[in-house]
């Protein structure tokens, strides 16, 4: 349209069967002369005398356009020589000019008028959005955020996005913006299903990078041992209840006052899905996710917990198709931004976890995850923190003396059989110890006696047992609910890393 030549393998010709390029060039000329029509403005008289005075067959020797090989066929924008940042389409005679003609029609129909939802402006509303391309399991050819395809969702008359109020000019804004973030290793990531698009409101990609490293471990900006350092710093500083951005290595002079936004999408069959939106100051989501880390910090934990991690725990380690139900994500998510209480469906999740996997897949994330959920609803109870990073003797709560016994009786019977059992009381008695104690214990406490008698230590375990049966208030409990339930499982796995543990005491 612009040069009205054909660049055929570096070759530029105004020949081909159909005389397309002379045809649109020609259009395209009268369109923008007409356009051009009653404005007066250096940067647009020099266009038009470019356009009028432009003849195709003269130019296909052109050094200037042979140079661009390839880059030929993509787009162009005009200014004055010399002055490369005032662009033609940026000039405000010639965006008025546009405003007035195309604001009141659109593709041949009458604009529909009213106040847009977002902007408060009242413009032509947008009857079609634009399709946004990159969500992980969307059609390659994109989808829309905003579509309506049913006559139950259309209300007073108004068809398809006339519905959403929504303008034309910031749609376009919208869906290019959308796209080009997802179009950015930087400034997306994944969660099973869920694609989270998250970007700073500053022009500077150190805010990206950022939160790219430490909310996703995002290699591609700093290494994991430069992002564990980071994280240790910055937990150090939540401690306080204040994170102190000056000290994050890399990421010097951090304004924690910019605002930051993180939203996860899921397609459907006809749209996408917006499954949350964040919006906060960065420094705010800094001290939060410092936070999430101290409360998921345990005994024998390697390393902090990324989400893909934490995400893989909830699913059993057999399957391969399971995957974590998007909504659950969003109120993690939600919970790790605002430092607002864990969903109790994902302690019920853990817990489920924990009691069917066949391994016992109690790890130090999954003990962690329950430790968190636990201590934070206690938190916000206002009751303080129950559950401590090790193994506390002070902590009367009947259920995580039951889990703290557990261990300690586990440990007696693989000692007593030198560890040669395939099967030992935690795989037949775990889960129903955890549930209904009063049933189990008397068992499994008649049985310890026997194994008692084959231990080379028998004081020692004669005196753990002892020490926490005393602690108990007489009895065992009849049954533990979901909360209680997670803190036999802490108490089981405290008492069994305290096994482990160097003890100069002997």
């Amino acid at each position: 349209y612009i040069f009205g030549l054909n660049m055929d393998k570096e070759i530029l010709t105004t020949e081909d069967k159909t005389n397309k390029a002379e045809n649109s060039h020609k259009e395209f000329v009268e369109k923008n002369k007409a356009f051009l029509e009653g404005i007066d403005a250096p940067v647009v008289n020099a266009y038009r005398n470019f356009i009028v005075n432009w003849i195709p067959a003269n130019e296909t020797e052109n050094r200037y356009l042979l140079s661009l090989g390839k880059e030929y066929n993509k787009y162009f924008a005009f200014c004055l020589s010399g002055e490369p940042d005032k662009l033609l389409h940026d000039n405000p005679q010639v965006k008025e000019k546009w405003n007035e003609i195309y604001s009141n029609q659109k593709d041949g129909e009458e604009a529909v008028f009213a106040q847009c939802a977002i902007d408060g402006q009242a413009a032509p509303i947008a009857k079609i959005h634009s399709k946004i391309k990159g969500i992980k399991g969307g059609l390659p050819t994109g989808g829309v955020l905003i579509g309506f395809n049913n006559e139950a969702e259309e209300s007073y008359g108004h068809k398809q996005s006339y519905n959403s109020n929504i303008s034309e000019s910031v749609m376009h804004k919208y869906t290019k913006a959308l796209n080009y973030l997802l179009n950015s290793e930087k400034n997306k990531n994944s969660i099973d299903d869920v694609t989270v698009v998250f970007w700073a409101m500053s022009k500077e990609e150190k805010y990206d990078d950022l939160l790219s490293s430490i909310l996703f471990y995002n290699s591609n900006v700093l290494d994991t041992e430069q992002t564990e350092e980071m994280l240790a710093k910055l937990m150090e500083s939540a401690k306080d209840g204040n994170i102190v951005t000056s000290r994050l290595d890399g990421f010097e002079n951090i304004d924690p006052d910019v605002d930051f936004y993180i939203v996860g999408f899921k397609p459907n069959s006809s749209r996408i899905a917006l499954k949350f939106i964040y919006h906060k100051k960065i420094g705010f989501i800094l001290e939060n996710i410092a936070r999430h880390q101290n409360d998921m910090r345990i005994v024998g934990q390697k390393k902090t917990v990324e989400l893909w991690r934490l995400k893989n725990e909830l699913i059993s380690p057999k399957s391969k198709n399971e995957t974590v139900d998007p909504s659950l994500l969003a109120k993690i998510f939600e919970a790790i931004i605002y430092n607002s209480r864990y969903p109790e469906y994902l302690l019920a999740t853990v817990v489920h976890r924990v009691k069917t996997d066949t391994d016992l897949k109690l790890n130090y994330i999954r003990a962690g995850i329950i430790k968190a959920c636990i201590n934070r609803k206690e938190r916000s109870l206002c009751r303080g923190e129950e559950l401590t990073v090790a193994l506390n003797r002070e902590n009367n709560n009947q259920a995580y003396l039951c889990g703290r016994l557990f261990a300690v009786l586990e440990r007696l019977q693989q000692s007593a059989s030198n560890n040669q059992l395939n099967r030992t009381i935690k795989d037949a008695y775990f889960s129903s110890a955890a549930s209904k104690p009063a049933i189990i214990f008397p068992k499994l406490l008649k049985l310890a006696q026997n194994h008692l008698n084959k231990v080379s230590s028998p004081v020692f375990f004669n005196k753990s047992i002892g020490e926490i049966v005393n602690s108990l208030d007489g009895k065992f409990p009849d049954t533990l609910n979901l909360t209680e339930q997670g803190k036999f499982m802490i108490g089981y796995y405290h008492q069994n890393q305290s096994f482990f543990e160097k003890n100069d005491d002997k």
